[in-house]
């Protein structure tokens, strides 16, 4: 196997899973094939190169590539870049873009459109582009490396050759006003069991960077997503309709939820998310889809540093169901407008309520918060509650800059250490929070991994 100027660590599990599974670091396959860039990032990129990506060539080397072995996507001396259009991963092939090496999106719409016309536009229609990098079906495929896949979301689209006035992020903008944007998400995979993605470094797509659905084990260790604040819907890591899923050892930043576990269709259960770190974004979320259930979900040694919403789950009448069994332990919240978030009537039209959000058995313990901001506890109404147990959640500045907004809502407090009271209209305490402090989060804010 061919190294990439970085040692593979020990594997070690992850703690406390909820996981099923026994995770452990992943080992990069051998390799079947190296395919050298041609072009030089990210300005040797230049119109006539546009017009012939790299796609025909990369989708060659992973069919021809065997189960269990990786395509390695290598550097030429200067030349570090390859440019594609929609890739498809098959069952057990692993795309290993090494340190150095930039793969980047087409900027052109037409290659992405499922049919024509369909994508690169505002309009009513659904599923107008596919992604970059999809997988369907494709058991034991995987993402790895230390290189950086690009998905160009604020750079200008190519139509007919020809430079336009709006990027991807522009037509995601263009939509707030009505319709969908017809943009390409970054990587999909879809009915594919025990997917890996490792150490690689995302950035810019032009929606969702990772969404993973009906599939049964999905590992992601050690990715970085890197994308601006204001770029619409980029959400980083998304898993729904699934099980078994790990998230790990990830740093994060994005415009939209950092994760966002989509409880839809069949749900989901099983998960860990541990030992990672979020920027901006809308923090690790639940929701808003949880008709399908979510349960058995376990959040643990994570930092959240300027999220517009740190811990949430959200949902409403028209999208709500059963959530249970979520546990969220040793959490450093810092400079959040809302630090918890229970909201079940999350962009209701006040209409359609017939799928009514439920959360139970919702524990936060040993979460420390700083910056201040508003912490909600809000059931739907006095049929449909939530419930939760602060067991050592605690405001280490002080309580005036806090809004503690509660509704509807079963409070079973401790025995760790609360200093804030909860109440409101149809709340109802029980318990007794304990006396102390909890550990510093001095250690836990570190720095984004930069290139």
């Amino acid at each position: 196997m061919r190294r990439l100027g970085w040692v593979i660590l020990l594997a070690v599990g992850v703690g406390c899973a909820q996981d099923t599974r026994v995770v452990k670091e992943p080992v990069i396959p051998r390799v079947c094939a190296t395919l050298r860039a041609e072009l030089v990032a990210p300005h040797g990129i230049q119109a006539a190169d546009e017009a012939r990506p790299d796609t025909a060539r990369l989708q060659e080397g992973i069919d021809r590539c065997g189960k269990g072995k990786a395509l390695e996507l290598a550097a030429d001396g200067a030349r570090d870049a390859f440019l594609s259009g929609p890739l498809e991963l098959r069952a057990g092939v692993t795309l290993l873009v090494d340190k150095g090496v930039t793969l980047y999106g087409s900027r052109n719409p037409a290659d992405y459109a499922v049919s024509p016309g369909g994508c690169g536009v505002v309009n009513d229609a659904r599923a107008g582009c596919r992604p970059l990098i999809h997988g369907e079906d494709a058991a034991g495929a995987g993402i790895m490396g230390v290189g950086t896949i690009d998905g160009r979301g604020g750079a200008k689209l190519l139509v007919d050759g020809k430079e336009q006035a709006k990027s991807w992020w522009d037509l995601a903008e263009e939509a707030r006003s009505g319709g969908h944007q017809q943009v390409p998400r970054l990587i999909v995979f879809d009915r594919s069991d025990n997917v890996t993605i490792y150490r690689i470094r995302l950035k810019n797509s032009a929606n969702f960077h990772v969404t993973y659905s009906h599939g049964d084990g999905f590992t992601v260790w050690g990715l970085k997503i890197d994308t601006p604040r204001r770029a619409r819907n980029t959400d980083g890591v998304d898993p729904g309709g699934s099980k078994n899923i790990t998230v790990t050892h990830s740093y994060i930043r994005a415009g939209d939820d950092n994760i966002a576990i989509k409880g839809g269709e069949s749900g989901v259960t099983n998960m860990t998310v541990a030992h990672n770190h979020f920027y901006w974004g809308h923090g690790m979320s639940i929701g808003s889809e949880t008709y399908g259930g979510v349960s058995a979900i376990r959040v643990t040694d994570l930092s959240l540093d300027g999220d517009d919403n740190a811990l949430r789950i959200k949902s409403n009448p028209t999208r709500g169901g059963l959530v249970k069994d979520v546990v969220y332990d040793d959490i450093c919240i810092r400079d959040s407008k809302n630090p918890i978030l229970l909201d079940t009537a999350y962009s209701y039209p006040g209409k359609g309520k017939d799928l009514f959000p439920v959360y139970k058995d919702i524990v936060f313990r040993d979460v420390r918060i700083a910056g201040g901001g508003k912490i909600q506890f809000a059931g739907l109404d006095t049929g449909h509650r939530v419930e939760v147990r602060p067991d050592g959640v605690m405001l280490t500045d002080g309580l005036a800059n806090y809004r503690i907004v509660a509704q509807h809502v079963d409070v079973a407090m401790g025995p760790g250490p609360v200093n804030f009271d909860v109440s409101g209209e149809d709340v109802k305490v029980s318990g007794k929070a304990g006396d102390g402090s909890l550990a510093s989060c001095a250690a836990k804010f570190v720095p984004f991994p930069e290139e």
